[in-house]
């Protein structure tokens, strides 16, 4: 498919600056893949939509304060480093990436906070703009770790094209949230509260997790004409084993798997895709069950085998790996039956995914009455239920 079937005209105004007063008072459209038909509601009448055997899947990974400024040594210059990963708690070591790049030169310092509280020196290049950093620090891990984050700041997309403020370090966080690791919020998530979730487990849908650390690479454009040449970023992920019986459980017994924003939808489909962790089993017995931690058992060894990343490792818990899924119209859902998602931005592989999900002539139409009806979109902005 040609990336420009996936071009459409964005209101630049539309795009949400601020999130809605209450988490779940945001606007709802819920679009029926079967009838097309499409109705205008607000995100706390989502529980309308649910049923008895339902299962929610929700991802609960933790942003941290990703964006710091900082000076060049010499020329003063200010720099924006923005971390991705810790690659070496030991050695201080972070893959990050520079802006700008063309002047940040392997055994450039960096200098951060009042007093230079904080200095990191440039160990490699990794990409056009990623580079390596050693942080020079002599107190603790936990010291480091504490001194680092009070430099930094709330990692707000770029299309958010205001300053940061105070509150957007609770309100860019799901409610849930628990795992530290992710550079972008997972947004569908966004829009719950505690009621909202103690009225939809009174209903009797199983609330359950998996962990998926969303990376920049969720907002990297498609520069291929065709799309199918475009290559993901790849994403660290574990499912827990309950998880994993829940979904079970819920296909078993008639129930729907709704996936709560595309990094839910991407871990599941990949478990699925990759290892087949879900197909033809059963948890009716202790030997079924005791199958299921084989087979996730086996899976982590072979990831620990092939991975060259040190943090992947075997957990009896559940399944972990890594994976740069591409969901795009054509792809065949294996295990999610509905999805919560917000409103994604023109040509990107979120919408390529709802495409893939509901019918990209059906997704293009419901955009366009979003946009009449002035949604508000991206991460801040309202949801869609796609049932």
């Amino acid at each position: 498919m040609k990336l420009s079937q996936f071009r459409y005209t964005l209101p630049p105004e539309l795009i949400a600056l601020y999130p809605a007063g209450n988490r779940d008072e945001s606007r709802l459209l819920v679009v029926n893949r079967k009838t097309g038909a499409l109705e205008h509601r607000v995100f706390k009448e989502i529980t309308e939509y649910f049923n008895e055997h339902d299962v929610l899947v929700f991802n609960n990974t933790k942003v941290f304060p990703a964006r710091l400024y900082g000076n060049k040594e010499k020329t003063g210059a200010e720099i924006e480093v923005f971390l991705l990963r810790e690659l070496n708690r030991d050695q201080r070591l972070w893959d990050v990436l520079v802006d700008p790049a063309r002047k940040i030169r392997i055994g450039n310092k960096l200098y951060f906070g009042e007093d230079d509280l904080l200095v990191a020196e440039v160990i490699d290049n990794t990409t056009s703009r990623g580079r390596t950093l050693r942080f020079l620090f002599d107190g603790t891990y936990e010291e480091f770790k504490q001194t680092l984050y009070s430099l930094g700041e709330t990692p707000l997309p770029k299309f958010i094209n205001r300053p940061v403020e105070p509150e957007d370090s609770e309100r860019y966080q799901t409610i849930f949230a628990k795992h530290e690791g992710a550079v972008a919020a997972p947004t569908a998530g966004l829009h719950f509260t505690k009621n909202l979730l103690k009225k939809i487990e009174k209903k009797g849908v199983k609330i359950k997790f998996i962990t998926l650390h969303v990376g920049l690479g969720t907002f990297s454009p498609v520069k291929t004409k065709n799309i199918s040449e475009h290559k993901m970023h790849s994403e660290f992920l574990e499912i827990p084993i309950n998880t994993i019986k829940e979904i079970i459980k819920t296909k078993q017994s008639g129930g729907r798997v709704i996936a709560v924003g595309t990094t839910s939808c991407r871990a599941l489909e990949a478990a699925e895709t990759d290892y087949a962790i879900f197909k033809n089993s059963s948890v009716n017995s202790k030997g079924s069950i005791n199958l299921i931690n084989k087979q996730i058992n086996l899976v982590n060894q072979k990831e620990l085998r092939t991975s060259k990343k040190s943090d992947n490792i075997v957990k009896q818990k559940g399944l972990t790996f890594w994976t740069n899924i591409f969901i795009y119209p054509s792809y065949k859902f294996k295990v999610v039956d509905a999805l919560i998602t917000n409103f994604h931005l023109p040509e990107s592989t979120l919408l390529m995914l709802v495409s893939a999900f509901a019918g990209q002539d059906l997704i293009l139409k419901a955009y366009q009455i979003a946009i009449l009806k002035k949604y508000r979109f991206f991460s801040y902005g309202d949801a869609m239920l796609i049932n």
